[in-house]
C-alpha cells in the first residue's frame, strides 16, 4: 500500500516528536523506527526526515548535539526539548480530533452502505441469481 504524500508529510512532525520522546536517537534510528512502527509501510528518505529535523531544531522543539557511534563512526543525535515536549502534546491533541472525526465518518459511511445492501424497508436483498 502507497501512503499519500499528504498523508506523510501531515504525519511527519508528530511522529519524529513521538519517536525522540522515546528517547535521544540519531537520524538513522529514527528512519528505521518509522518503517519499524509502520509495519515497513512507511519509508522515510534521508532528504526528507534531516530537512524536518532541521526545521523542528529552528523551531525550538529538538536540540542536536555530535557524539560517537559503538562502531566509532561521527553521528548527530537529536533530542526533544521542554518546548518539543509541548508541540507533541498539541499535536497529540489535534490528531485525537482528527481521528475521532475520522472514524465517525467512515462508520456512518459504513452504515450507510449497509442499509444500502439490504434493500428498501431494511430487507435483505436475494443473493444474485437467487430470485
Amino acid at each position: 500500500m502507497r501512503i499519500d504524500k499528504d498523508l506523510v508529510a501531515a504525519s511527519a512532525t508528530p511522529l519524529v516528536l513521538g519517536i525522540l520522546a522515546e528517547g535521544d536517537l540519531h537520524g538513522y534510528a529514527i528512519l528505521k523506527r518509522v518503517a519499524e512502527l509502520s509495519g515497513g509501510r512507511m519509508q522515510w528518505s534521508d532528504g526528507m526526515l534531516y530537512p524536518l529535523l532541521h526545521r523542528l531544531e529552528r523551531q525550538g522543539f529538538v536540540a542536536a548535539a555530535w557524539g560517537t557511534s559503538e562502531a566509532g563512526r561521527r553521528r548527530k543525535h537529536y533530542a526533544l526539548t521542554p518546548a518539543g515536549r509541548d508541540a507533541l502534546a498539541e499535536r497529540q491533541e489535534q490528531w485525537s480530533v482528527v481521528a475521532d472525526a475520522l472514524k465517525q465518518v467512515w462508520q456512518h459511511a459504513r452504515d450507510s452502505a449497509e442499509r444500502v445492501a439490504q434493500g428498501p424497508a431494511g430487507l435483505a436483498r436475494p443473493a444474485e441469481g437467487w430470485a
